[in-house]
């Protein structure tokens, strides 16, 4: 490989996780701060289009999953979930008869904040924790794809100096209030994860093997492709020949790779830019088509339709509302 070919890939891959990171928009958050001496051990559930966020503060604990090794974190350590994966809490990754945290904090509805405190005779711990709740239709495939706990050390948080202080502000008791503090605290949090994100996206490009599409230069290429060029008419056969793979090896990687098939992940990009535009700009209805690669305005429609189980126009008109 030369050399220009050799950048064109780290320009793929710079490409690919700008992507990732581009759509990302909380939606709300819910947050909470927890304040536990040993024994202590908290069951938390699968959460839907939320990433889960634990900052801990003092002292330290062990995040354990499903076939999954245990996780220890310390101060300053900064764990994330990105889709949501259930896991449990504890001072000791051996620790059983947890509590569900729902028991503890039962509601937890965005926007919100809460505390938990488990009192006992063994050393203190305190966590920033946040349920951060995003627009499942502009999680992209790689996203999803994300390994189901992402964690960066209290060294790697340090040399992120912009990522540590959001943090610490956030962690902090003592935070302003006053008119707009939810927003301001929503988008701090937004800032926080992708912040943490970074470090941690540029360490799966280092280690492609944590994430088998980075390792594949066909998927990767594709799905660059996918999420820059979604407006061009772009068929099955024309992608697969683009990044120099037959169809059905294109068709098979792309599935086991991304978790759905190609048709579905280049309409899925199509859709979100569409609610984009729908939602977010004043760009005539008739208009938007044409910019997400659709010749003809119905077929558009029936998509749009079929995705949102809403008529553009109806989206419209509900983003609207909601603003």
């Amino acid at each position: 490989m030369d050399s220009t070919d050799s950048k064109g890939d780290s320009g793929l891959g710079d490409d690919l996780l700008s992507e990732l990171l581009k759509p990302l928009r909380l939606t709300g958050v819910f947050d909470s701060r927890w304040h536990v001496r040993a024994p202590w051990a908290i069951e938390g559930d699968a959460e839907q289009s939320c990433a889960v966020l634990h900052y801990i503060t003092e002292g330290g604990c062990w995040i354990t999953g499903e076939d999954q090794a245990p996780i220890e974190l310390t101060t300053g350590d900064l764990a994330l979930f990105p889709t949501g994966t259930a896991h449990r809490l504890a001072d000791r990754p051996e620790r059983h008869g947890g509590v569900a945290l729902a028991a503890v904090l039962p509601e937890r509805a965005p926007g919100t904040s809460g505390e938990i405190r488990i009192e006992g005779t063994g050393p203190e711990s305190r966590i920033l924790c946040a349920g951060l709740h995003y627009d499942a239709s502009a999680a992209t495939g790689l996203y999803k794809a994300l390994p189901w706990a992402l964690v960066l050390d209290r060294s790697q948080v340090d040399k992120e100096p912009l990522l540590r202080d959001t943090l610490r502000l956030l962690a902090a008791t003592d935070r302003p209030t006053g008119p707009g503090d939810r927003l301001i605290t929503l988008r701090t949090f937004e800032m926080a994860l992708v912040l943490a994100l970074r470090p941690l996206l540029r360490e799966l490009a280092e280690n492609p093997s944590s994430l088998p599409m980075l390792a594949n230069p066909g998927i990767s290429k594709a799905m660059v492709i996918i999420a820059t060029r979604f407006a061009e008419p772009w068929t099955i056969d024309s992608l697969a020949r683009e990044v120099g793979m037959s169809r059905s090896a294109f068709t098979a990687a792309f599935r086991e790779l991304v978790g759905e098939a190609p048709a579905r992940h280049l309409t899925g990009r199509r859709m979100q830019e569409a609610a984009r535009l729908l939602g977010e700009t004043c760009l005539p209805q008739s208009a938007v088509p044409e910019r997400v690669g659709y010749q003809s305005a119905v077929g558009f429609h029936l998509a749009f339709r079929k995705w949102f189980g809403m008529t553009p126009g109806e989206y419209r008109s509900q983003s609207l509302t909601a603003a």
